[in-house]
């Protein structure tokens, strides 16, 4: 590899930090030395101990406390993505529908905004997820935001499933906290520690199986993903990250968050029953050995929607930033292989961003 290529290799890698794409190792696996909790919160499992914390104190995934060694940090600076002719080859974008007369109705909906971003309106009741509507630090945008982001008012709650900055962007919640003083910030524990840097709103945090306090009947539990969380070099897995379930009126949507493949979907599927949605992503795979703990590849992540038991399968994290080997449009090819394959049961749904989907 000539230098030229390795230093681009190097400020990819930078940038995988500062996107949370990896975390340096510690010199040993973390173990399980204790457990937390908000105390103020219901923990809707039984027999659960609380998030797990390794010896330093650090959140850490109960069935996959994950590390990675400076040797793979080399490898993947150095390796030859073996897609490259085919990514350089590649138009497909994700398509944009930029009619906004959706955010006028009150309708039970989900509309795509992004990457992991949606937005969710159950019984009147406005929910936004992963708000993330401009540029990260290091890379290129490459989806439009289907409506600006000045036009999402009268948002009653605000999830942020981790701290990485594709998921958590500081001038989106600024913006839209702004705009929105009364919406509430439903996130992981300690991330109130940032968030509230930015904001005045309320936060509430919860650890693994936790239920929010809500008012009327809306229920949203914070649950396990596999993955991890960090803002700089120097703070990885100081706040915790998860995955969302939320129910009103019969209605129940999961989001997965970013997340390796786990057990902890089939605790999904048995805990919540009739999941109507499994919002669950699909993209940022490649390379395989490097990505796998981090997300799911397609296949993965249709074994993960089975597991749910969930009626529709909604596929996300792809298509708007580019943050891994593959080309911004295989998911969707392979997912569209596989159900015309037989091999999805139940619905798959893949949106267009803006597209309103009220089918549930």
């Amino acid at each position: 590899m000539n230098r030229r290529k390795f230093i681009y290799r190097g400020l990819a890698l930078f940038g995988l930090l500062l996107t949370g794409k990896i975390m340096l190792a510690k010199k040993k696996t973390p173990t399980i030395t204790s457990y937390t909790s908000n105390p103020a919160l219901v923990t809707v499992k039984p027999d659960w101990k609380g998030t797990p914390l390794d010896e330093d104190g650090l959140f850490i995934n109960h069935e996959y406390p994950w590390k990675l060694d400076y040797g793979n940090v080399f490898k993947f600076m150095t390796h030859r993505n073996p897609q490259k002719e085919i990514k350089q080859k590649d138009t497909w974008r994700i398509p944009v529908l930029k009619d906004d007369q959706w955010l006028t109705d009150s309708a039970d909906k989900i509309v795509w905004l992004g990457h992991a971003s949606f937005f969710i309106q159950l019984s009147g009741i406005r929910i936004l997820i992963d708000p993330v509507y401009g540029k990260l630090p290091v890379g290129v945008r490459f989806s439009d935001m289907p409506v600006p982001p000045g036009k999402l008012l009268n948002i009653d709650y605000i999830l942020v499933s981790h701290a990485h900055y594709d998921h958590c962007d500081k001038n989106s919640i600024k913006l839209l906290t702004s705009n929105n003083p009364h919406a509430q910030i439903l996130t992981g524990l300690s991330l109130d520690n940032l968030i509230s840097k930015w904001t005045s709103n309320k936060i509430q945090t919860a650890g693994w199986y936790q239920q929010y306090q809500l008012e009327s009947d809306l229920k949203i539990t914070f649950l396990p993903s596999r993955h991890w969380a960090n803002r700089t070099l120097w703070d990885g897995n100081t706040t915790l990250w998860g995955a969302f379930l939320i129910e009103k009126d019969g209605k129940r949507i999961y989001f997965s968050g970013d997340s390796g493949h786990g057990t902890h979907f089939n605790d999904v599927g048995e805990l919540f029953s009739d999941i109507n949605v499994a919002l669950i992503g699909a993209g940022a795979y490649a390379p395989a050995w490097f990505m796998g703990p981090l997300h799911q590849d397609p296949y993965d992540a249709v074994k993960a929607f089975h597991a749910t038991q969930a009626k529709t399968f909604i596929p996300f994290h792809y298509g708007t930033f580019d943050s891994a080997d593959e080309p911004l449009g295989e998911p969707e090819q392979i997912l569209n292989k596989l159900n015309a394959e037989g091999k999805i049961k139940n619905t798959l749904k893949i949106l267009k961003l803006g597209e309103v989907f009220q089918q549930f």
